[in-house]
């Protein structure tokens, strides 16, 4: 017999599609309140004429309030949102959509959240917080946790708070960011995530990249090694995946390794490592820090990346990816990885 909902689906099409909507602006209602009706347009990707009209109904329900600041959930709308959550994520079907990419990537748990990041900064936020949760259950009394750069990685930072408990945590770059944007380089990173946790860091000065010379040298270093012991003996690796031509762009790779991934029609990247449709290496950038192999060693690889474009990326680095990684994307990049 059907369900409720596909009964809903078949016969009230517009309901299901309206309530889909209005769950959206609550939720990030409470996601960014107080917030002006101008700025949630702007982050919903809606007129302002089109969300008036919702809000004004929202408000007749006793759902939100609203003063000079901006909008705020009231306690029965954060009821409400908070009974809607698990309903959303089967009438989207995301719960079907994360067991079928846990069965075709072959990993060890698929975490999906709506939206696309590619159409909403909010969804990034929405991926940090997922990220942050799933952490979470993953500590033990005392942890390394291992972390590499990226917008994406900055998000989950924002989203730490400081309510880990009695755990001793120490976070550590995965490797070297020198030549990177300040505010997206590894070390930035986990030193926010240490402030916002209340926990420690270390920090790894060392290039993103070096010559072959260069990379003997370093590693002979004490504080060097030192810190990549740290990171090989981390209990969770925290890692974005990034587009193979924005990243090589990013590290400002030379003329002649820059034409080597393109010509190799490289889709992503992680750790340095660039990789085409099929998963195959096409490019290795030699870094000081985490190597792929490394990943094998450690039993919890949390792997962070969403929005449609990044679903080539995300496929081919799952080719390669240890079976114990644990992906958290988000629905337009999940959908894209199934249709691919």
């Amino acid at each position: 017999m059907d369900s409720i909902f596909d009964i809903q689906r078949k016969l009230l099409p517009d309901l299901l599609q309206v309530m889909q909507k209005r769950y959206t602006i609550l939720h990030n209602i409470g996601f960014m309140q107080p917030v002006g009706r101008r700025s949630l347009a702007v982050g919903l990707g809606i007129s302002e004429r089109i969300l008036r009209s919702e809000v004004d109904f929202l408000k007749d329900q006793n759902l939100i309030s609203a003063n000079n600041i901006g909008m705020s959930l009231t306690s029965e709308g954060k009821n409400l949102l908070e009974s809607l959550e698990s309903l959303m994520r089967e009438l989207k079907g995301i719960d079907v959509l994360e067991k079928e990419l846990i069965r075709t990537l072959g990993i060890r748990n698929v975490i999906i959240v709506p939206g696309d990041s590619d159409d909403s900064p909010l969804v990034k936020s929405e991926l940090g917080k997922a990220s942050v949760n799933c952490m979470k259950l993953l500590l033990d009394e005392k942890n390394i946790i291992a972390v590499t750069g990226g917008s994406t990685m900055a998000s989950v930072a924002e989203m730490l708070t400081p309510d880990l408990g009695k755990k001793e945590i120490l976070f550590v770059p995965a490797r070297g960011g020198i030549g990177e944007d300040v505010q997206n380089q590894a070390n930035t990173i986990c030193a926010i995530m240490a402030a916002n946790a209340k926990a420690k860091h270390r920090v790894f000065y060392v290039p993103d990249q070096v010559s072959r010379d260069i990379y003997e040298s370093f590693i002979k270093e004490p504080i060097v090694h030192e810190v990549l012991g740290l990171i090989k003996s981390a209990s969770i690796i925290l890692h974005g995946i990034g587009e193979a031509i924005p990243m090589a762009e990013r590290r400002k790779t030379n003329s002649e390794d820059l034409e080597k991934v393109k010509s190799g029609k490289a889709v992503g990247e992680a750790f340095g490592y660039y990789f085409n449709e099929k998963g195959d290496i096409i490019h290795k950038v030699l870094t000081i820090g985490l190597q792929l192999d490394d990943l094998n060693r450690i039993p919890n690889v949390i792997a962070v990346a969403g929005g449609k474009s990044k679903s080539k990326a995300i496929q081919a680095y799952m080719k390669q990816a240890p079976s114990s990684t644990i992906l958290i994307t988000d629905e337009g990049a999940a959908r894209q990885l199934l249709k691919g």
